[in-house]
């Protein structure tokens, strides 16, 4: 029931993030936070990962699907199973960004990043991503180190 919530509370309080950001800020607006060293923005993702894919949105779509319901579908067949908690923690993780930022690309037609770092590189300071994004690095993280 645990991993249950976890994909929960990323889904949904990413979602709510999702929702200020869009109804609250600027597009190209920048917020400093966190003692300036990162910064709150809106940014309309149309591609995967740095914006990789955006010409062919479908594509992206169809994939990130895909992969979400292999994952869901390995979710639920370890669920029930005794032990495993690291690919538990794992599968929560990537489901919860996954399933947040899926919503976005359903409802939306695009991924809504909202934070950067403030940083002397100019390509990573325009770096965006959004809560769901750590969730899926972290649990993909994760994920590689159960498989070993």
């Amino acid at each position: 029931m645990v991993y249950v919530i976890i994909l929960l509370v990323l889904f949904i309080g990413d979602g709510i993030i999702k929702y200020l950001v869009e109804n609250l800020i600027d597009q190209k607006e920048r917020i400093p936070i966190l003692g300036g060293k990162l910064y709150l923005t809106k940014y309309h993702n149309f591609g995967a990962f740095l914006n990789l894919g955006e010409k062919k949105k479908e594509l992206v779509k169809l994939t990130a699907a895909a992969i979400t319901l292999l994952c869901l579908l390995l979710f639920i067949m370890t669920l029930g199973r005794h032990g495993k908690r690291l690919l538990k923690w794992a599968l929560s993780l990537l489901l919860g960004g996954a399933f947040s930022n899926m919503c976005d690309r359903l409802t939306r037609g695009y991924v809504v990043d909202y934070f950067g770092f403030q940083v002397k590189n100019k390509r990573l300071r325009n770096v965006i991503f959004n809560v769901s994004d750590f969730g899926i690095m972290i649990g993909a993280v994760l994920l590689v180190i159960a498989a070993r």
